[in-house]
Formats: C-alpha cells, sequence, structure tokens
C-alpha cells in the first residue's frame, strides 16, 4: 500500500464515527418534528373544533397540519439518510431504505398538494398574493366636457 491510500483511510476511519453522529442527530430531530407536528396539529384541532364547533373545516385543517408536519420531519429523515448513505460505505440495505423513504416523502408531498388544491385550502394564500402583486385601483369617472 502507498502511503497516500493508508492516510486516505486514516482520515476515512477518523471521519465515519462523526457522520454517523451526525447523521443519527439529524435523524432525532426529524423523528421529534413529526412527533411534535401531530401534538401540534391535534391541539390546534381540538382548539378550532371547540372553539367553532365547525368539525369538519377543524378536521381538514388537522390534515393540512399534520401533513406539513410529516413532510417536514421526512425532510430531515431523507437528508439524515442521504449523510449517512454518500458519507458512509453504502450498502444495499440502506440505499434501499433511502429510496423507500424518498419515495414515500415525494408521494405525500405531491398527494398533499393535489388534496389541498382540490380543496381549496391553498386559496387564501394566493388571493393574498394577487392583491399584494396587484392592488385594487379606484375607479375613475369620465367625464365628457363639451364646448
Amino acid at each position: 500500500m502507498s502511503s497516500g491510500t493508508l492516510g486516505s483511510e486514516r482520515a476515512r476511519d477518523a471521519l465515519d464515527p462523526a457522520m454517523h453522529l451526525i447523521a443519527t442527530v439529524i435523524e432525532v430531530a426529524g423523528v421529534a418534528i413529526i412527533v411534535v407536528g401531530v401534538l401540534i396539529a391535534s391541539a390546534l384541532f381540538l382548539r378550532r373544533g371547540f372553539g367553532s364547533s365547525d368539525w369538519e373545516k377543524a378536521y381538514e385543517g388537522f390534515r393540512a397540519d399534520l401533513g406539513r408536519g410529516i413532510l417536514l420531519g421526512l425532510e430531515f429523515l431523507v437528508a439524515a439518510d442521504i449523510i449517512g448513505t454518500v458519507a458512509v460505505t453504502p450498502t444495499f440495505e440502506s440505499l434501499g431504505v433511502l429510496a423507500a423513504i424518498v419515495l414515500i416523502r415525494t408521494f405525500l408531498s405531491f398527494s398533499w398538494r393535489w388534496r389541498s388544491r382540490a380543496d381549496g385550502l391553498g386559496r387564501g394564500v394566493l388571493a393574498e398574493r394577487n392583491l399584494m402583486a396587484a392592488p385594487k385601483r379606484k375607479a375613475r369617472t369620465i367625464r365628457w366636457r363639451c364646448w
């Protein structure tokens, strides 16, 4: 073995535990975000339901809030798996887990966006942006002057 290869192996051996630690911390953060998202979505659901007695609208909000929490947590889990797969020697098992998580995250993201458009949950934001882009103008009255 050459000294360059030996030095590269030593550097890799030193970085592997650090990469495992970083990936583990990000995974724990992702799981914590999902759990906190479920708790917050549930609390908001109960508050909306009891506050307005419109449980159907509260349920729609609950689904949207829950979806956002899950998607954010999955983003962290994907990042942790990418770090763990790329930085550490990849195995077919780790690549399969990464592929499954990315597929689940992609499916949830597309289905949530499609569902929110179908339900009209995004109308408030879009309407607000349109109002900001083109403010209402005061109607002008045209007066004709005859000389």
